[in-house]
């Protein structure tokens, strides 16, 4: 009866995404009620003798059935709520992916590796995640991008803002924002702040922006910063590690090994 709901009426609405599974869901559920209220009714049996039924059923939701029977009423919340729905991209905990079924006790997730992920319904009311499309699919993208301290900052700014205009996957609304955040150590800090119409854009996108950023670097002959490093040297002589440096304090290094520091 479900499928056949989709198949003939479903399909044919311009429903939100999940909607339909919600439907289906709900009406399968009603089903299965009716179904076992009409089943008891053919056998016989009265309410009367399902009293120490639903006892038994709440001593066990005192116990182990107690877990089983939150998560099925959370998965009810969830279908009302619609916190999640078929096809939503979420973070929960450490886990990242795709909303592919929404069961009576837990939720299946596919992350980026195509394995699924049994994640329990309960942990969609109770904790807190990241619904990356729940009610908008754009997201943004941030890069930082670090230039020598002697380079034109304007300069780099208009490259900057120059890549992400030959990349399609980047929306022109909002438009791409270049910022200088922070001078560090002789090396100017800029962000990049671009738009992605989808989650799924968000590293090809990425992918693209740097490629036309290091073009645009080799078309105006900058070159990225090397980053900064210390090195030790030891300088041996007669058998004996001596002191590169000067000595100040008079005494003789005695043999000890001694260190330089260059930046």
């Amino acid at each position: 009866m479900p499928a056949l709901l989709e198949l003939a009426l479903l399909q044919h609405l311009d429903l939100t995404p999940g909607t339909g599974y919600a439907i289906t869901t709900l009406t399968k559920y009603t089903i299965a009620l009716i179904g076992s209220l009409v089943g008891f009714s053919m056998l016989g049996i009265k309410w009367s003798k399902l009293q120490w039924l639903i006892a038994t059923m709440g001593v066990g939701l005192g116990f182990d059935l107690q877990e089983i029977f939150t998560n099925i009423i959370y998965d009810l919340m969830i279908l009302f709520e619609k916190p999640i729905r078929i096809g939503d991209t979420i973070t929960i905990r450490d886990l990242t992916g795709s909303i592919t079924k929404i069961n009576t006790r837990a939720t299946t997730l596919t992350d980026w590796d195509r394995k699924e992920i049994i994640v329990p319904n309960k942990a969609f009311i109770t904790e807190q995640f990241i619904n990356w499309s729940l009610s908008d699919t754009i997201t943004r993208i941030v890069l930082t991008i670090p230039e020598p301290a002697d380079v034109d900052s304007t300069e780099i700014s208009q490259i900057l803002l120059n890549a992400p205009e030959k990349t399609p996957m980047i929306l022109t609304n909002p438009a791409p924002e270049v910022y200088l955040v922070d001078l560090q150590k002789g090396i100017q800090i800029f962000e990049l702040r671009i738009y992605a119409a989808e989650t799924g854009h968000r590293i090809p996108a990425r992918h693209e922006v740097h490629q036309n950023i290091l073009i645009g670097f080799a078309q105006h002959r900058i070159t990225l910063p090397f980053p900064r490093f210390q090195a030790r040297v030891d300088i041996a002589s007669n058998n004996l590690l001596r002191s590169a440096t000067k000595n100040t304090s008079g005494r003789k290094p005695a043999g000890q090994k001694s260190r330089r520091i260059i930046n």
